[in-house]
């Protein structure tokens, strides 16, 4: 049940009402036609731009087709005013049947309410975290994992046939450091004396990796050449750390669809594959590119190199895939990953990269272009940084990774939940301040307690009718008759949750589910707002004297809880049943 799409399909046959009595032309293009909540709502419940979209196109007075619109609308039983304002806007006014009628529809779909057909089961790709298997996660990949995870349940929600991706970038020279230091953690548990030198990593998650690995080989590589341990051990270490960022993710409660490697692309004939499918579409060539301008990038060199056209596909510059040594460049095996994707036939792919992935967005773009034709539409969210503080003031945990904050540092400190909550409190590409004091505290000023207060303070109204009797199963809630609830508190709160699927098929489509957590502390205070409210005015408290008024009020309030819930669930984080 989407109000707004109702009220919109109204607005259309209005339209054609009016194309049928010769007033607007045939043919006019009704796609810009919107119907959404007016920016003041002292105008009206709803507002529509139909006069205004259609002025030019059917060469009339956009106030006049207003007035026509107006006239058809306003017989609908829904619509009690539709007024026109303005140079041609249409603000319309619903009945009060119109919004009590919402909480039984919300408590009979449950959290289905909401769900949208909008992504008619399209296949979506959403590849997150992807961090190098060299170590935990750190508190930057936490919000990745976070933005990735809600995203995608977001898609799924709104009607997206959604993967979820992880790419392990096991196949550059960060994976031969990785068993370089796992060699010294096995020579440190088989007693010997070891030096950490620059560039390897000296974490002590390394510790048990290089036990395990002398409890499996014993003695077996020590004092032996690099060249007959480093294969095997690279292979052991990423394993292990896999395994390591496996639990992380499970920390989180973000849980992979697939694993993909990029050691898998190398000496499979898969990155050349993708090689010669851009190839036969005439965009790779020899030649030499310009120097750049400022810092000097690792993939540049004043020789002739083997170059990707991407400048046909909307990037600046064309790109090196191959090294004048024949060696591949850094992109080349990211085209072939992306060329598998395209293969595996999905509609649209999203990438969630951190910040300094920044410079990849036009190349990647192009690329994905190049080798579908155009076909599959690239979006990439980029992570800015996370900032952590306590009280105010810079905080530094334990670092037990040597240099960086783990996501399980984080998660341990606060729980999953406020984890998750915090991270999605600021759009993807705003830095981000992580207070640990404030994402535990109990107050209006911490959207994560708020929104979860709002949903233990009804868990605790049913509790307390179930004592005194009351039947509030969702499905006796749902027959309840709510034309008693005409107060405007009651009213406004009834509403909020009519916004609910717009909103998710806006956040679904701008890929913002931050939008989801902002929109939620909205309605936890329209629901907080009637509940201090019932303080000085009994009558709009949601226990009564009896138990059929107390029925029509708790329906309200279950509704809002099972929109709360659904759109937790979203986020990934559960809702409180109470506060301790």
């Amino acid at each position: 049940m989407n109000l707004f799409t109702d009220i919109r399909a109204l607005v259309l046959q209005a339209i054609e009402a009016l194309q049928a009595e010769g007033i607007l032309p045939e043919g006019l293009n009704t796609a810009p036609v919107t119907v959404e909540p007016p920016r003041d709502p002292l105008h009206g419940d709803m507002a529509t731009n139909a006069a205004m979209v259609l002025a030019k196109p059917a060469k009339a007075r956009p106030r006049d087709i207003a007035e026509a619109l107006a006239a058809k609308i306003g017989a609908d039983d829904r619509i009690v005013a539709a007024e026109v304002a303005g140079p041609g806007f249409l603000n319309l006014r619903l009945a009060p049947s119109v919004w009590q009628a919402l909480p039984g529809a919300v408590l009979a779909q449950g959290t289905d309410f909401g769900r949208s057909d909008m992504g008619q089961g399209a296949r979506i790709n959403v590849e997150y975290v992807s961090a190098n298997p060299t170590g935990p996660l750190h508190v930057g990949h936490t919000r990745g994992a976070v933005f990735g995870d809600a995203l995608a349940s977001l898609l799924d929600f709104a009607g997206y046939d959604v993967t979820r991706e992880y790419y392990i970038n096991d196949g550059g020279a960060q994976v031969d450091v990785l068993a370089r230091s796992v060699y010294l953690r096995y020579l440190e548990a088989l007693g010997h004396e070891v030096e950490f030198a620059e560039g390897t990593y000296p974490g002590d998650y390394l510790i048990p990796v290089g036990e395990t690995l002398a409890a499996r080989v014993g003695e077996q590589y020590v004092d032996q050449p690099e060249e007959v341990w480093l294969e095997e051990i690279r292979n052991f270490a990423t394993d292990e750390m896999m395994k390591l960022i496996r639990e992380d993710l499970k920390l989180l409660g973000v849980e992979m669809d697939h694993f993909f490697s990029e050691k898998s692309l190398y000496g499979t004939g898969k990155i050349e594959a993708a090689i010669e499918s851009l190839d036969a579409k005439g965009l790779i060539y020899r030649g030499v590119l310009e120097p750049p301008k400022g810092k000097t990038p690792e993939d540049w060199e004043p020789r002739e190199q083997t170059l990707f056209k991407s400048t046909e596909h909307g990037d600046d510059v064309d790109r090196p895939i191959k090294k004048s040594d024949g060696a591949w460049t850094y992109f080349a095996p990211d085209i072939a990953y992306h060329y598998d994707k395209v293969s595996r036939g999905f509609d649209q792919l999203i990438d969630v990269f951190g910040a300094d992935h920044g410079g990849y967005v036009k190349r990647m773009k192009a690329a994905v272009s190049a080798l579908s034709d155009g076909k599959t539409p690239l979006d990439i969210k980029l992570i800015q940084l996370v900032k952590l503080f306590k009280n105010g003031e810079p905080f530094k945990m334990s670092k037990r990774a040597g240099t960086f904050v783990t996501l399980r540092d984080v998660v341990e400190e606060v729980g999953p939940d406020v984890t998750r909550f915090v991270m999605l409190t600021r759009k993807n590409d705003a830095s981000l301040d992580f207070d640990f004091a404030k994402a535990v505290e109990q107050s209006k000023e911490n959207p994560v307690f708020y929104v979860q207060y709002a949903h233990a303070r009804i868990c605790s109204v049913m509790r307390k009718a179930v004592e005194q009797g009351i039947d509030v199963s969702d499905a006796a809630l749902a027959r309840a008759d709510l034309a008693a609830l005409d107060h405007e508190a009651e009213l406004g709160l009834m509403k909020k949750v009519a916004e609910w699927p717009r909103l998710v098929e806006i956040a679904a489509k701008g890929h913002e589910p931050h939008k989801v957590a902002i929109w939620l502390n909205e309605l936890a205070s329209e629901l907080h707002g009637l509940w201090n409210r019932g303080h000085d005015e009994p009558g709009l408290r949601f226990l009564q004297d009896d138990a059929e008024t107390s029925q029509r009020k708790i329906a309200l309030a279950r509704s809002v809880a099972v929109v709360i819930s659904a759109g937790l669930g979203i986020l990934g984080v559960t809702p409180a049943e109470e506060m301790r």
